[in-house]
């Protein structure tokens, strides 16, 4: 079953995306008055022919992975009216940068669906920056450096990542604000009870100026400096040796400062002060901090409205889109080694898509594939872009350096080396996918991400 999940939603996946990057080729071609002679889904051979549109077939081919736009002159030696080749420069660069752009727009919509539909949005406990006067805070007689930790016997969490526009929490998860009539809170190292005083909650933090604080303990490795001394899921820690852990003093911060040298820990376990002496270590295993301990904030699901899910998106595209282009620079620089850069050929991305729709289908949360899918979509953009032969960035190139010589590139030339850079890529792309086969498995950890 998992492996007809990994194929379906491959298939499915892969198709959507190039579908609209072969559609932008064809779009802009068209418009362009350059001939198209088929819009094909798959590689040939052919299944069936759909349909017919002005000029245009539309085909199925038995193929599935991929798709193309076949465009007259496409051999490089055609110049006859209605040739790729033929089309003036702007027309051509456009008809290349078509595709890539297509995806890049589909990546927007994509994470913004995934933001609307509910995302895991980090929350942790709060922590009082100011009062403002007139506030509901002002009115319970909050302080600044106060911790707000309880609303009657659950706890206060807030989003780490307040996003403009955010309306409700989800449910599905976590279920709604508690509604209070008291508040615990830590005031000076001590627990303290305040009445809410017909306050309400969502009030209180909706207008409450917050920091953050990642001091609640998820998990201890084994064996760490964490699990010798009986830290646990759950403690807070509140001060390391005299210092107060804030957003300022971060607990990360402080144990770096600290790094061989023993430091008492306070530490809240529930209602009760717990004291620990701890030394944190200099050169831990890999994977696992000084004192081995996991402080990864906690998610709840959050919905954002359409336009703001849609800002969400066009950040999320333009972050994404960094990262990739970052990875070349790095790889040469030596700042990043060849294995973190983990390259997926079509088995590892099939992989990495059969487990996300693996998640989304038992959970009933649509995040996984659709981020994922987000992710891709940006991934094929920018590859297609690179300055390579055969790519679309490869034919941009050629473009330019006839736009700096003044005079077009032999068409013949020209498609011998797209020809020649073809079959290198495909020798990669064998490469890559043997590599996959014979990696161990790469997974997103979607679970965890969305707090189950």
């Amino acid at each position: 079953m998992a492996t007809v999940i990994t194929i379906v939603s491959f298939v499915l996946v892969l198709g959507v995306l190039v579908f609209f990057h072969e559609f932008g080729h064809y779009w802009v071609a068209r418009r362009n008055g350059i001939v198209v002679h088929e819009f094909g889904m798959g590689y040939p051979p052919r299944l069936v022919k759909l349909f017919t549109y002005n000029g245009t077939d539309f085909t199925l081919n038995l193929i599935p992975f991929g798709g193309f736009a076949r465009m007259k002159g496409e051999d490089a030696s055609d110049l006859s009216p209605g040739s790729f080749n033929a089309a003036s420069r702007a027309a051509r660069a456009a008809t290349l940068v078509a595709g890539p752009a297509m995806n890049a727009i589909l990546a927007v919509f994509l994470f913004a669906f995934s933001f609307m539909v509910g995302f895991p949005s980090p929350i942790a406990t709060p922590q009082v920056n100011t009062v403002v006067a007139g506030s509901p805070a002002e009115q319970l007689g909050l302080q600044a450096g106060d911790i707000l930790l309880r609303a009657n016997d659950q706890p206060v969490l807030v989003s780490v990542l307040p996003f403009e526009g955010q309306e409700t929490w989800s449910e599905q998860l976590t279920g709604e604000l508690p509604a209070a009539t008291s508040l615990t809170i830590i005031r000076d190292g001590a627990l303290q009870e305040t009445p809410l005083n017909n306050v309400a909650l969502e009030q209180l933090i909706a207008t409450l100026d917050y920091s953050p604080l990642d001091t609640r303990i998820m998990a201890t490795a084994a064996d760490s400096p964490a699990a010798q001394v009986g830290l646990q899921s759950g403690d807070i820690v509140y001060r390391v040796n005299d210092t107060i852990v804030t957003p300022q003093n971060s607990l990360r911060d402080l144990i770096q400062e600290n790094l061989g040298q023993e430091v008492t820990l306070t530490v809240l376990r529930g209602t009760e002060w717990k004291t620990v002496q701890v030394t944190p270590r200099a050169d831990p295993p890999e994977g696992q901090g000084a004192l081995g301990v996991d402080l990864t904030f906690q998610t709840r699901l959050a919905n954002l409205p359409f336009f703001s899910a849609l800002r969400e998106g066009v950040s999320a595209m333009v972050e994404y889109i960094t990262v990739v282009l970052q990875v070349p620079f790095m790889l040469i620089q030596g700042t990043m080694a060849p294995a973190d850069a983990q390259l997926q050929g079509p088995v590892g991305i099939a992989r990495l898509v059969g487990d996300a729709a693996t998640v989304t289908i038992d959970t009933g949360l649509f995040y996984p594939i659709l981020s994922l899918s987000a992710i891709l979509s940006v991934a094929l953009a920018v590859t297609n872009l690179l300055p390579l032969p055969a790519l679309d960035g490869g034919r941009l190139f050629f473009i330019l350096i006839e736009t700096l010589r003044g005079r077009r590139i032999n068409p013949e030339r020209e498609g011998f080396v797209h020809m020649v850079g073809f079959m290198l890529l495909l020798g990669l792309l064998v490469y890559i996918t043997v590599q996959d086969i014979r990696a161990v498995p790469e997974s997103i950890p979607w679970r965890a991400i969305l707090g189950q």
